[in-house]
């Protein structure tokens, strides 16, 4: 049975790369601009939101779901799904860079998840703090919420994506950037099997005296496989330039069997600038040859 939706946004106007689109208005007397003439919302073609609780944090999210080209999916193909951090952000980004790609045939069609937060004026910053953390930091209010919320993504979100859509359970894809990097690098060695493929745009590896570089060790001291693909990009202009070129040699260092790992270093970027192009080379890799 179909899981409950809270909303659905759709529109059925589509441009050449089948990206966002505004309604056009009805013509009025009033020249446009004017206080009278009419106005409509731009929305995103072939989307719906649906907003679900979670029993492990506690909190409700809603999740931002785009179909492969704009509109409803073949309900005979199963299309790979990626699962995007900060869908407040990058769920948009992503629809672009995705639109782009798929027209260009570098990736397969896809279905796009951004996960967020339900509710007015949720605080962004304070709430993907609790849940993109692993473990708790004394100067971080409420952090480390981090396994819970990977029990939401593996018990909840995963199965109502993959009940109620085509979704390929054999190419998951997990994304995000800063915390959320953290959170994609942590989920690769908590549960290293729950996505196939994962892309970490300047992770936030010194969060916790550099906890991510202990869980990889502890990882790497007990399995020698880990068969993944798996994107690591930062900005040379930014603090986490060091750090993630540190713990990007320690993968090299492991020759993981299995692994495939891309990076690159965006030229002239620093942490927030460097995502359109991190995202759209780690999609561009993590789906090379498919």
């Amino acid at each position: 049975m179909p899981f409950p939706v809270s909303a659905r946004r759709s529109a059925r106007c589509a441009l050449a790369l089948g990206l966002a689109c505004a309604a056009s208005p009805a013509r009025a007397q009033s020249p446009a601009g004017a206080p009278g003439a009419p106005r409509t919302p731009v929305t995103l073609p072939g989307t719906e939101v649906r907003t679900l609780h979670s029993t492990a944090t506690g909190r409700d999210y809603d999740l931002y779901i785009a179909f492969p080209g704009g509109y409803t999916p073949n309900p005979s193909t199963k299309y790979p799904v990626v699962y995007i951090l900060d869908g407040q952000w990058d769920f948009k980004l992503m629809a672009s860079v995705y639109g782009g790609l798929v027209y260009d045939r570098w990736v397969p069609p896809m279905m796009l998840v951004g996960i967020t937060y339900s509710g007015t004026s949720p605080s962004y910053d304070a709430l993907r703090a609790m849940d993109y953390t692993p473990v708790h930091t004394g100067n971080v209010a409420g952090s480390g919420d981090g396994p819970k919320f990977l029990s939401f993504l593996r018990d909840q979100v995963i199965p109502l994506v993959e009940s109620s859509y085509p979704a390929d359970p054999s190419r998951r894809v997990l994304l995000g950037a800063s915390y959320g990097g953290l959170f994609t690098l942590y989920t690769l060695f908590a549960q290293p099997a729950l996505f196939s493929r994962y892309i970490a745009g300047s992770p936030a590896v010194p969060y916790a005296d550099n906890f991510v570089f202990r869980q990889e060790a502890d990882f790497f001291a007990h399995h020698h496989e880990l068969p993944a693909r798996v994107w690591i990009a930062v900005g040379d202009a930014e603090p986490l330039l060091g750090p993630d070129q540190s713990f990007i040699k320690v993968l090299q260092s492991r020759h993981y069997t299995g692994l495939t790992l891309g990076t690159r270093v965006i030229e002239g970027e620093r942490h927030s600038g460097n995502k359109p192009e991190s995202f759209n080379r780690g999609l561009r890799f993590v789906f090379a040859g498919d």
